[in-house]
């Protein structure tokens, strides 16, 4: 049975006297008041890295990937050279697994945290292609979170199939103003449909669905509109910005579902519209009001969609395949 759902429409007006609203405005500060004592440390974008090679158009032939792949590499190793030189060993030795021969990395650049997108099987032959875009707190130090996800998608999936963990955008950390501001998804957005488009031009026949987890889902939301994709499936979402799938704009699927131990899910959904920023990201996905259609998710956490055996990793495997998933129109 479907539990309790929070109101599905974002409220914009008496949100200072509204008890939510109030509870939205007081999480805002609070992540305020302690990220901003915070704002001295050390950020993953503190440690330079060298311009990344320049790279022909994107084709999904083997030996035109093969050639793309190594160039990359050859980018991701100057990146740990230069890390090394500038004396941080934990960058050093996460951007040298990168760099490892059996790695197939479509992009990459080591500025700002690192940004990349790395492909789990193989992408010339196969016919459906998921891109994973992650939320708050995924950059090249901790971008192992993204590639457990993308190995264990890839296998549930099976032959004929690729995955993309797109990591192409600077990512808010995860306690940090900027995850309850739609700021950083608005640059991302475009990043996103270029990478987007320059795939489907490639891989014209396969059957493309982006699954968007988190803050990721705000991103995926901003750049929704026109794209040619055939699924887009929210997860782990506080909310995308827009009222409901109509608000997208686009003629993909939309599916959304939390599970039964996620943290988001008393996350006030709920936007303030300030002079000069938004915070929150309104309609929860799973809510009736959003018209998404549901799947399963289990009683996983915020960080477990992927996690081999569960039921979401299998669902999401499915809708990626083109299947009805398990349980649809269950949702925790």
């Amino acid at each position: 049975m479907a539990s309790r759902q929070p109101r599905s429409r974002p409220r914009t007006r008496r949100l200072f006297t509204s008890p939510r609203g109030a509870r939205t405005l007081l999480a805002a500060l609070v992540i305020a008041a302690v990220t901003v004592p915070l704002s001295g440390a050390a950020h993953p974008s503190a440690v330079p890295a060298p311009a990344p090679a320049a790279l022909a158009p994107l084709r999904a032939t083997p030996a035109a990937l093969d050639e793309r792949y190594a160039v990359n590499r050859g980018s991701i190793r100057a990146a740990e050279q230069m890390a090394a030189g500038h004396g941080d060993r934990k960058r050093a030795a996460a951007l040298r697994e990168l760099a490892e021969p059996a790695r197939h990395f479509l992009s990459f650049d080591g500025r700002e945290g690192g940004r990349g997108a790395e492909v789990f099987g193989d992408l010339s032959t196969a016919r459906r292609i998921a891109v994973l875009v992650p939320g708050a707190g995924i950059n090249v130090d901790k971008y192992w979170r993204l590639r457990a996800g993308g190995v264990a998608l890839q296998r549930e999936l099976g032959e004929g199939s690729a995955v993309i963990g797109w990591l192409g955008y600077a990512t808010p950390a995860t306690v940090s103003p900027e995850a309850v501001t739609p700021g950083l998804a608005e640059h991302a957005a475009p990043e996103l449909r270029a990478f987007l488009d320059e795939l489907q031009n490639s891989k014209p026949s396969a059957r493309i669905t982006l699954l968007c987890h988190s803050y990721g889902s705000v991103v995926c939301a901003k750049a929704a509109s026109g794209l040619e994709v055939a699924g887009i499936v929210l997860y782990g979402s506080p909310g995308t910005g827009a009222r409901s799938v109509a608000a997208l704009h686009t003629g993909a699927t939309v599916w959304a579902g939390r599970g039964g131990s996620d943290w988001i899910a008393d996350v006030p959904h709920e936007q303030l519209r300030l002079p000069f920023v938004t915070l929150g990201f309104g309609t929860d996905p799973v809510s009736p009001g959003f018209g998404a259609r549901h799947f399963a998710a289990g009683d996983g956490g915020h960080s477990d969609y992927l996690k081999p055996g569960s039921l979401s990793l299998k669902n999401l495997a499915r809708i990626v395949s083109g299947r009805p998933p398990a349980e649809e129109g269950r949702h925790a």
